[in-house]
């Protein structure tokens, strides 16, 4: 029985960081070094993360700087960041690609909040599911007399407050992230 506690564990862990990531990513006017995450540079043919290839850095609130170790890729990171779709146009100097972060409207990021909560709702939506297999696990161990009816009901309960924990998790992860939007 402790298996399906720990599996309950580790999905519901594993839906809480997809939400992580899926947030750092929303480009939401500040300038954050995660929303380059995505984006593969063709480098000898081999596509590479962007901070494999160059220092990221935050130069100010909504400037990001790239700079490459190899000046001869400045042309391609510029390429594979224009290709994306985080809505930014590079500038480069030769030697340091910059990219500006404009101000976003009211209306932006209130799509953007709605964006947030339809996010946690799907990812509530996940842990109750994973809650429901487990619990449909559980009672088929219970009808194969492997567990008692109270094991039964002890594990529901249990799973219950698993699932409250990571609901409560989420919801607070997108508090913040509203909040963060809206402040800007």
């Amino acid at each position: 029985m402790q298996t399906v506690f720990a599996m309950a564990e580790e999905k519901m862990g594993k839906t809480l960081s997809a939400l992580k990531n899926e947030y750092s990513a929303m480009r939401a006017g500040r300038a954050n070094a995660s929303v380059l995450d995505k984006i593969r540079v063709d480098y000898y043919g081999t596509p590479t993360p962007i901070n494999q290839m160059a220092a990221v850095a935050v130069a100010e609130a909504r400037i990001l700087t790239i700079q490459p170790w190899d000046t001869s890729t400045i042309h391609a990171i510029e390429k594979a960041i224009q290709s994306s779709d985080i809505g930014i146009n590079p500038s480069n100097d030769g030697r340091i690609i910059r990219l500006v972060f404009p101000q976003i409207t009211e209306e932006r990021r209130k799509d953007l909040c709605k964006e947030v909560k339809k996010m946690a709702e799907d990812s509530k939506v996940s842990v109750r599911s994973t809650r429901r297999d487990c619990i449909d696990k559980v009672k088929k161990m219970e009808k194969a007399s492997e567990i008692t009816e109270d094991d039964l009901k002890h594990a529901e309960k249990k799973l219950q407050d698993i699932t409250d924990k990571y609901i409560k998790d989420i919801e607070k992860l997108s508090e913040e992230k509203e909040k963060d939007i809206m402040e800007i």
